[in-house]
């Protein structure tokens, strides 16, 4: 979330801001990348995944990077603004883009179902079924297939 904040604040010409927010996400995947090798070295049922190898993860850290990189030399040729001590609030309330959700409520009860009707639906007082076997399967006779031979002479001609 810091990597595409600074991202944001680069394009509205916060360069000392965005630094800053891309440094607190420089360190927040360096400690996502320690866990992530940590995890993969446990052992258990879950070593096969590998959450530092994945595209997302990977392409992550470049991200950062190659932004940080960009914010830190545009600041020094164009911006010359301070890198503030304190890192920017993130706003983690969307205020574009999205619905707003709708509760679930769960329906009323219908009056026809009561206890008396719900245990009328014990599967182990139901009736033997003995349709429920299956028809032994008839033996397919072979046909025989008519010989059929290429002919040459068709009567079709291509014009």
């Amino acid at each position: 979330a810091y990597c595409y904040h600074g991202q944001t604040l680069l394009a509205s010409d916060k360069c000392g801001e965005a630094i800053r927010s891309l440094q607190e996400s420089e360190k927040f995947f360096a400690k996502a990348e320690a866990l992530c090798k940590k995890y993969g070295e446990t052992k258990g049922p879950g070593t096969t995944a590998k959450p530092s190898g994945h595209l997302f993860f990977r392409k992550l850290g470049s991200l950062i990077k190659n932004t940080l990189e960009k914010c830190q030399r545009e600041n020094g040729f164009i911006y010359f603004q301070k890198v503030p001590a304190e890192a920017p609030q993130l706003e983690l309330k969307a205020n574009y883009g999205l619905v707003e959700p709708v509760p679930f409520e769960f329906p009323a009860l219908n009056a026809h179902w009561t206890p008396e009707t719900l245990a009328a639906f014990d599967l182990t007082k139901r009736p033997k079924d003995d349709t429920a076997k299956p028809k032994p399967d008839e033996e397919v006779k072979p046909l025989k297939e008519p010989d059929i031979k290429p002919q040459k002479d068709s009567g079709c001609q291509i014009s």
